[in-house]
């Protein structure tokens, strides 16, 4: 049997992925769905690296080299055709892509941006499923990811679940992420909703969210009503996040300063188009460094330490300070990389706005926040007595912040807890499991 490695690249974009129909002018599979797909040997019989050969298949088959970043690699696998006589060994990829706009080959007869689970529902090249089950979203993506935002990370929470309740609505029970079935499927992904939230307890979005999804559902308790209120959540997750950026763009001066990494902020940056950007290099995790590059083909960029920040707002001359949010207590306070605190202080004392940009998902119900502390070895790993603390997240005082900007439009305290008691009730699904 003829052994050959190709890769499959999944698309993806606002939570959908692209899907391709196989033209006849391609050797296999005519007139199915599939990814972006082709043999890791060039035409020359050459080997390549896999992603290289992914990369290679994007630009060819889409045009839009240029709009995707990777997001993961899974493991590869084999597919046998004894039709063929051929053994396939696929190289599956993930990756985030900015745009829609599909240029299409001769190899292409029709395209499609679908949520996954259509792959289930759909005539596809073999084993297409299996290709998207090794990079898609699950419980360790969201518990382990410590370099994206938290609404990033909520959107794969309901992407998480969105799969896992369409795998139940195909009788594919024996995938379930959750081993708490007792034979139920609600149970099941009441458990894998559960362990969602519990991944990052700091996230209030992720919890708001997966706790709306469950408590839309919670009348039917079916897999179907849970698919059914993802697919729904995701759109509303993505419009909210999107709409406070442009509410947020029109506020900004010329001259903005920022750390640690929020989509919603790097969105608000790109549209309001200042002359100038401050950012902080945001240790231990370094995101604000992948924020000043993505930015720099935009506008002027100063990348600065973290503990000069505060010195740099005012010698800087920022006219204010745009940050995100993980978590917004009822009362105003706002919880976010640590940093966020200094800089909301030194903002102040500078004569510059502190503004906090995030969709009204992230207040939370309670006022009880985690600051998630990290390894103390990334501060101190010597043999002196010396307690480490090593905060992920610190917590800026509401006095501090000039404007929660949402897509509701600004907030104020009132508004904020208005909010709050509103998410305290999408809470309830899980009450009346008990």
């Amino acid at each position: 049997m003829d052994e050959r490695a190709v890769v499959t690249a999944f698309l993806r974009n606002d939570g959908e992925v692209l899907l391709l129909r196989r033209s006849d002018a391609v050797g296999s599979y005519q007139g199915r769905w599939g990814g972006v797909a082709g043999h890791v040997a060039d035409a020359s019989g050459e080997q390549r690296d896999p992603e290289t050969a992914a990369r290679a298949e994007i630009a060819e088959e889409t045009g839009l080299a240029d709009a995707v970043r990777l997001v993961t690699s899974g493991d590869p696998f084999p597919v046998e055709d004894a039709d063929r006589d051929t053994r396939w060994v696929v190289h599956p990829f993930l990756f985030d892509c900015d745009s829609r706009a599909v240029e299409t080959n001769e190899e292409t007869t029709e395209t499609a941006w679908v949520h996954p689970p259509e792959i289930l529902r759909r005539e596809t090249v073999p084993r297409l499923w299996t290709a998207y089950d090794r990079v898609r979203p699950r419980v360790a993506t969201v518990r382990d990811d410590r370099t994206r935002g938290s609404a990033w990370l909520s959107v794969r929470a309901l992407e998480a679940l969105r799969d896992e309740a369409a795998l139940a609505t195909e009788g594919r029970t024996d995938e379930l992420e959750s081993a708490d079935r007792d034979g139920d499927d609600w149970t099941a992904l009441a458990s894998l909703a559960r362990g969602l939230r519990d991944a990052r307890p700091s996230m209030a979005v992720l919890a708001n969210r997966v706790n709306r999804v469950m408590l839309a559902a919670s009348d039917e308790r079916t897999p179907e009503a849970v698919e059914t209120a993802t697919r729904r959540a995701i759109g509303q997750a993505v419009d909210a996040d999107r709409e406070a950026a442009e509410l947020a763009a029109r506020a900004l001066p010329d001259r903005v300063a920022t750390l640690s990494r929020s989509g919603t902020v790097e969105t608000a940056i790109r549209m309001a188009d200042p002359e100038a950007v401050l950012v902080a290099e945001s240790r231990p995790g370094g995101e604000g460094v992948g924020v000043a590059e993505s930015l720099a083909d935009a506008t002027a960029v100063t990348l600065t330490t973290d503990a000069a920040l505060a010195f740099e707002l005012d010698d800087w001359d920022a006219d204010a300070v745009l940050v995100g949010a993980d978590r917004v207590l009822p009362d105003g306070r706002v919880v976010n990389k640590a940093g966020t605190r200094g800089a909301a202080l030194a903002a102040t004392e500078a004569g510059a706005e502190c503004l906090i940009v995030a969709s009204s998902d992230k207040v939370a119900a309670t006022a009880d926040y985690d600051l998630e502390l990290r390894d103390a070895a990334e501060v101190y790993d010597g043999d002196a007595d010396l307690a480490v603390v090593n905060p992920t997240f610190d917590v800026t005082p509401a006095d501090a912040v000039t404007a929660v900007v949402t897509e509701q439009g600004r907030l104020n305290t009132a508004e904020v807890e208005a909010v709050a008691a509103a998410h305290r009730e999408w809470a309830t699904w899980d009450d009346a499991q008990s």
